[in-house]
């Protein structure tokens, strides 16, 4: 049970409480984007406030974790420690990844570029993902290799859903 001294807990809240003062109160923006960033320098999470991300986002550790402001996260995302959400600066797939609902990322796992990652999607300890992932998926190593048709890929593993 996640109590309110909860590191992930506060960068969520504050993160959330941002993300919509952005388009109703420009003073409560401000002061909760300013918030947000002292939570960024004391717990190493930089999530931004404009980051588009669904319901049920859940931060399974504490520990660095960097969203690209552009990246799009859907319902019910779960990641651990370590993780990287980010912008490829060039090439065939520049751009920020958008991932689906129901989606686990493990710790230290990496997705980049202007990818899509599917709904009920695994993304294991030390991934990396540069390419496109199709639901119910399991996708392992480096360079980051799918496991097809698995329809409870994430079962056990996605926690606080709404």
């Amino acid at each position: 049970m996640w109590s309110l001294l909860n590191h992930s807990l506060k960068c969520i809240v504050t993160y959330r409480k941002a993300n919509y003062y952005s388009k109703h109160n420009k003073l409560l923006y401000l002061y909760y984007t300013f918030r947000l960033k002292v939570l960024d320098k004391k717990y190493a999470f930089h999530i931004p406030a404009k980051t588009e991300i669904g319901e049920g986002f859940f931060i399974g550790h504490n520990g660095p974790i960097i969203i690209n402001t552009k990246a799009k996260i859907g319902r019910n995302c779960n990641i651990a420690t370590g993780v990287t959400i980010g912008r490829e600066n060039r090439g065939k797939r520049e751009g920020t990844p958008t991932i689906g609902d129901r989606v686990w990322i493990g710790t230290n796992a990496v997705v980049v570029g202007n990818v899509t990652i599917g709904d009920n999607v695994l993304i294991a300890p030390n991934t990396y993902v540069n390419f496109d992932v199709p639901g119910n998926s399991i996708v392992i190593g480096n360079p980051g290799r799918i496991i097809p048709n698995r329809p409870d890929a994430t079962e056990g593993y996605c926690h606080n859903l709404v």
